[in-house]
Parts: structure tokens; sequence; C-alpha cells
């Protein structure tokens, strides 16, 4: 957990602060799958980020993913399409992982027993191409919210791996919509226009401070629903700044002093697709980037990590929020008492995040930063 939230934290550094929706579990989980083939100095990187590496890695993935699927409206799904053989090992470290195969699998004209990675799938049923099964795999895996993958195929992948991770949730209590209107938000840039903006009242409990930001925490309906937080720094503060105060624990949060709270806060949408593999040499993974990379574990061929790439949306409303996000991975070859009521106003009237957390409030499975104005 410690791992996954301290990925999180120095991911967003490299962000910007700029509109964007990503999924730091969902990286975790598509990097953590090829970690699990990862050796030598290339497994040791991958597990400097992700906190595991080799088979380990592989028991990880499969127990955060549970742990993950395990929430109320969340649904999760990993496949690995190949050209290449991929080790029999590998694929029984991890029986939740969907095995196919890229157009050019046949050349190789190895028998199933050694070409791992096929499920009810002969080379007699290889694709010609490859792109329209792999985008409706996207759309099934996130209930349509994602339509096609991050990166168009262009035939030069050995390996594609994809996570996909869903979520749609119910407010416990909804915004009534009758309450919402049009109020001034400001952008990073110092523009104010109108938008749409939902309002209620909550709980003192439902509001924290964390180092000058402040937490509101929106309960999702179910017994294992998901912690949704939204948080707001001071002006001009950025987004890695700001958001990880959503998942700082208990120690470190100070009160709302008031007995209830009046939130304003825009109904919006983020979208974005964001390249991660610029990303990862800042975050100490290099030697898998490159022909040097030994992932020895996953396949005898020689591949390393070509792409990394991520779409991600969330959508919150009066009723609820719904968010979605596709990790892709492609790899090729080397080649107190009684008293008055008092209530603070929350407005969420500049830039701000969201955070979508686990039950426990430990796992970052989305975050968002909106710095425009909402349409």
């Amino acid at each position: 957990m410690d791992a996954i939230r301290n990925l999180a934290g120095r991911w967003l550094s490299r962000l910007g602060d700029g509109d964007f929706a990503v999924s730091p579990v969902g990286l975790w989980l598509a990097l953590g799958v090829v970690a699990s083939g990862a050796r030598g100095r290339t497994g040791e990187e991958l597990g400097g980020l992700l906190g595991v590496e080799g088979p380990a890695a592989a028991v990880a993935v499969t127990e955060v993913a549970g742990r993950v699927t395990a929430l109320d409206g969340v649904a999760v799904a990993t496949g690995m399409w190949s050209t290449v053989p991929v080790l029999d090992g590998f694929r029984r470290g991890l029986p939740g992982v969907r095995f196919g195969v890229l157009p050019g699998a046949a050349l190789f004209a190895l028998p199933d027993e050694v070409f791992g990675a096929t499920d009810d799938v002969s080379f007699g049923e290889v694709p010609a191409d490859a792109q329209p099964e792999l985008d409706a795999w996207v759309r099934r895996a996130t209930g349509g919210r994602i339509d096609r993958l991050p990166l168009d195929l262009d035939g030069s992948e050995d390996l594609v791996l994809l996570n996909a991770l869903s979520l749609k949730a119910f407010w416990l209590t909804a915004f009534p919509a009758r309450l919402t209107r049009d109020e001034p938000f400001t952008d990073r840039f110092g523009v104010t226009r109108s938008v749409p903006t939902m309002r209620k009242r909550i709980p003192a409990a439902w509001v924290w401070y964390v180092d000058g930001v402040t937490v509101v925490e929106l309960p999702c309906a179910g017994e294992r629903g998901v912690r949704v937080r939204f948080v707001l720094g001071s002006e001009g503060a950025g987004a890695a700044e700001v958001l990880p105060a959503a998942w700082a624990g208990p120690g470190v949060r100070r009160a709302l002093v008031a007995d209830a709270a009046d939130l304003t806060l825009p109904r919006f949408s983020l979208r974005t697709t964001t390249d991660a593999k610029e990303h990862l040499p800042a975050l100490g993974v290099a030697r898998a980037l490159g022909p040097d990379a030994d992932f020895s574990g996953l396949s005898a061929a020689d591949v390393y990590i070509d792409k990394v790439a991520q779409s991600a949306l969330v959508e919150v409303a009066e009723e609820g929020v719904e968010a979605a996000a596709v990790t892709q991975v492609t790899m090729t070859r080397s080649a107190a008492p009684f008293r008055h009521e008092v209530v603070e106003r929350i407005a969420f009237d500049r830039p701000f995040g969201v955070v979508v957390l686990d039950g426990a409030g430990e796992l970052p499975l989305f975050a968002g930063w909106r710095s425009s104005a909402p349409a």
C-alpha cells in the first residue's frame, strides 16, 4: 500500500497543473504484471518504483486486484496479447490475466504447450488486425466509458498488456438537483466564468484540513463503497501539492470547527490520455525501456517496454461518480455540548482535485485535477 501511494505521489508531480485524470492503481497493476517477468537490474528498477518485483509482483498484483474488485461498483480486468512465446510459469503466476495472440504469432509455429499466451485461441484464429478486438475488449471492460485503446496499434507490437479499471457509485445522499445553479469558477489563469454548481449541507465529520488543504469526503452507498475525496488548496496551489492530502492519515488531519458545512461543487467531467512512459525515467525506471532490459521471466524473446499510456475519465454529478481507466503497456523486441449551529461554507470555485480511494481510504484508484472551468 505504501508503494502504491508513493508511486501516486511521484507520478502526480510529473503531470503538471492542467486538467488531467489518471489511475495510480491502474498504472501500478499494469507495471506490476510486467515486473513479475523482470529479472536482474531491470527487476530491481521496477521493484524500486512498485515495491515488488519478480514472482512476488505476480502475487501482489493478484492480491491488489482482488482487494479492488471487492469494492461495490468497481471492476478490474487485465489482458495480454503477444506474438512472442510467453513462459508458462509467468502465465500460471497471474491467474487473473486473460492471454491471447497478436497477428504474426503463427510465424513461430510453436505448439500450444510452448506458446503459453493462448486462452481458447488457436493459431488458425489469430486475427488479421488486432485493433478491433482490443478496442472491443476495452469497451467491455469499462462498460463503454472508454471506447478504444489509449494508443493505436501499428503492427510493430510484440506484446500488448491492458489493464482496465471502472467504477460506478452513487452518493450516500445525492445533491438535490433543484439546488444546482450557475456559480463563478476562477481557473488557473485567473479567468472567472459561471459554471453549473451543485450544493448541499454536509456533516462536519466529512471535512478536515491537511497542511492548509481542505479535504471533503463524500461517502458512497453500499457496505463496501469507495471513498471519494475532493481536495482544495490555497489560491495558486498545484496538483502535486494538493492531491496527496486525500490519502494523508488521521494523525495529520485537523478537524473542521463547525457543526456542518455548506458545500458547493461544480458538476464536471475529466477525460485525458497520458503518456506515462515519458515519466518513467524520472521515477527510476530506465533499463526496462531499452534493449538491455531483462524480462527473461516473461519470455525467452528479448523484449522491452516500448510504450506506456493511460486513458482515464472521472465524471461527477448530482447522483454519484463514474470513472474508468485503461493502461496500455506495449513491448517490443530488441532489436462538543449543544450550542448554536455553526456552518462553514466550502466552495470549490477554483482549481481543485478529486481522488477515489478504496473503502479503507488507502489505495488511490483514480486522481483528477480540474484547473479549467467545467463546461
